[in-house]
């Protein structure tokens, strides 16, 4: 398969035709072989338009969805970035290609340490993957310019917007149970985080962010 060409043809079919056109996004997405972080057996799938289940309730997301979340994001190249639930490093790869510094924080140890590999395998040494428990997010790192989650959550936890340094931007994909997600922006303001809904979107949930009863943001 001619994976420099199926990259292409996912830029141009399925993200410029929906509008992500910023070329920051277009050329980060261009640079990175999706395919390298795709099991070997689904290599084949790497470009489709789709999430990919990767196994053990765990998938990549869908393109289109990464794309409009990086857009919303607004990253800058002095941008400290921490990415939640990755799994296999393909968003982190991304986001390396537009922010100074990206932490990668993975429960899994397995996909941590392939994460690891297949960036190491990359040359890309301005992002690291940490493993720890998703729901906390990384706090030894914080404050972050742009939070990122890889995939969707039932709720944003507080504890985690207090992560973020003042202006700055985390951006989720919160699905509710209502059969469809919102793309979801938070902005630090002082001690107030302003939220605002952008886009609609269907991705799988991560683990471990099922919303709570009762739960407030």
């Amino acid at each position: 398969m001619n994976f420099a060409a199926a990259r292409t043809n996912m830029i141009e079919c399925q993200i410029r035709t929906n509008r992500v056109i910023d070329p920051a996004i277009v050329g980060a997405l261009a640079q990175v072989p999706r395919e390298m972080f795709v099991p070997k057996p689904m290599r084949g799938f790497a470009y489709v338009d789709e999430d990919l289940d990767i196994g053990g309730g765990r998938f990549i997301v869908e393109p289109l969805a990464l794309a409009r979340m990086l857009e919303a994001a607004k990253i800058k190249d002095g941008d400290v970035v921490l990415n939640i639930g990755d799994a296999t490093g393909y968003s982190t790869a991304v986001l390396s290609k537009l922010a100074q510094t990206v932490v990668s924080l993975e429960c899994d140890s397995d996909w941590a340490g392939k994460a690891t590999a297949s960036l190491n395998e990359l040359a890309i040494d301005n992002a690291a993957v940490v493993q720890g428990a998703l729901d906390q997010g990384y706090p030894a790192q914080a404050p972050y310019d742009v939070i990122l989650f890889s995939g969707s959550v039932g709720e944003i936890p507080a504890s985690i917007c207090r992560q973020l340094s003042e202006g700055g931007r985390l951006v989720a994909i919160v699905d509710e149970g209502r059969g469809v997600g919102r793309g979801t922006l938070v902005v630090r303001v002082g001690d107030t985080w302003g939220r605002r809904q952008l886009f609609d979107a269907r991705i799988p949930q991560l683990p471990g962010f099922a919303k709570k009863a009762g739960f407030v943001f």
